[in-house]
């Protein structure tokens, strides 16, 4: 690509800040940077055509974990942190409420339930037994109890008789989010540049050298927000979570409101509208879907079809409208890596699955570090 004098004038010339990846943390890392430098300059390349890894196709779940999920994290958390991790997953949905709005998330606080299979005897009794300890555990962030058991009103099949009641628990748009966001950033005359991505750079001291496909620039900081797709920057310690999810077609008189977990949160559905949405299943394939590749898989595909109709769904004929997946980014630890990498580079990394949650607090804190 030959650019012309007025691109690289205007897109490519005294740049201060360049952030990869135009995702929720993309995004609201350059947002706080323009509240603290008015004047600067600040590119965001994005190398898909949209938010490449989660931020558009995940699931619009405004969760911050369920209960099987909380005591799956005090096995190999500490109590503090895992308080300190909930309240974070809090906060960021308070934040990403505030600078959003509720009515362009399409913001609906139905609550979520986690339901278990009939086969999950011993998770469903452990999860019973300890709900009085987790809800006393959360008690000083949310001021109240925040799981209760409930009879099933949804007519599941094969489950167990009592639900998990949260009542914290909402759902959002999104596509919505990501496409306010987006224009939220550019009437801030923040430059977003699709299908851009960064083969190479060299922090020389004093700058970064970025090389792109077919030419290079210069930027003062460089900023990856990357998530699944930065393992190379961080010694791998982050690490590639694909999740693939299906959607059905509009479903008369459905009864179904709410975002809903199963199996420590590997599954989760939600209504969208009139419709199910369903995803997860990595558990069945950890190794392939440790992966940053965009495919569909029909073993996930087939559990995810089998839940549907024999557990949501069971004795009504579904049709599937559409079937995608998303790249997530994990860790041994479920903490958010945001860290200087060298004199001129920073990133803010690994969502463990929590991106919509935590997100938008993660990219304010990256900004925080960098003025």
């Amino acid at each position: 690509m030959q650019l012309s004098f007025w691109e690289i004038k205007n897109w490519f010339s005294n740049v201060d800040f360049t952030i990869v990846g135009s995702g929720i943390v993309g995004i609201h890392c350059a947002l706080t940077l323009r509240e603290h430098f008015p004047q600067a300059k600040i590119l965001i390349l994005e190398r898909g055509v949209l938010p490449q890894g989660a931020s558009t196709k995940n699931a619009g779940f405004a969760c911050f974990g369920s209960i099987s999920e909380i005591i799956d994290d005090l096995k190999s958390h500490s109590e503090e942190e895992v308080m300190q991790l909930v309240q974070k997953r809090w906060a960021g949905l308070q934040l990403l409420r505030k600078n959003v709005g509720d009515s362009h998330l399409d913001f609906k606080p139905y609550g979520g339930y986690e339901l278990f299979l009939k086969e999950e005897e011993n998770l469903y009794h452990e999860c019973l037994q300890k709900l009085p300890f987790v809800n006393e555990l959360l008690k000083p962030l949310f001021k109240t109890e925040v799981f209760a058991r409930e009879m099933d009103r949804f007519d599941f099949k094969g489950i167990h008789d009592y639900l998990i009641f949260n009542p914290f628990e909402a759902q959002i748009d999104t596509g919505n989010m990501m496409q306010f966001l987006l224009q939220k950033a550019a009437a801030a005359g923040i430059l977003i540049l699709n299908q851009m991505e960064v083969k190479n750079h060299v922090d020389t001291g004093t700058r970064v050298e970025i090389e792109l496909d077919h030419f290079s620039f210069i930027t003062q900081k460089l900023i990856f927000t990357t998530n699944g797709f930065a393992g190379p920057l961080t010694r791998n310690e982050v690490k590639p979570a694909r999740a693939q999810v299906l959607i059905t077609e509009p479903i008369p008189d459905l009864d179904i409101r709410g975002t809903f977990h199963l199996d420590r949160g590997y599954y989760y559905f939600r209504n969208f509208e009139n419709r199910i949405l369903l995803g997860g299943g990595r558990n069945l394939d950890f190794e392939g879907e440790t992966t940053t590749e965009f495919e569909i898989t029909e073993k996930i595909q087939h559990r995810l079809d089998y839940l549907l109709k024999e557990v949501i769904l069971p004795g009504k004929t579904v049709e599937i409208a559409h079937r995608w997946c998303g790249i997530m980014g994990i860790g041994n630890s479920k903490s958010p890596i945001i860290e200087q990498l060298s004199n001129n580079t920073y990133c803010g990394v690994r969502m463990g699955g929590m991106g919509v949650a935590i997100g938008s607090l993660v990219g304010k804190e990256l900004a925080e570090i960098i003025t």
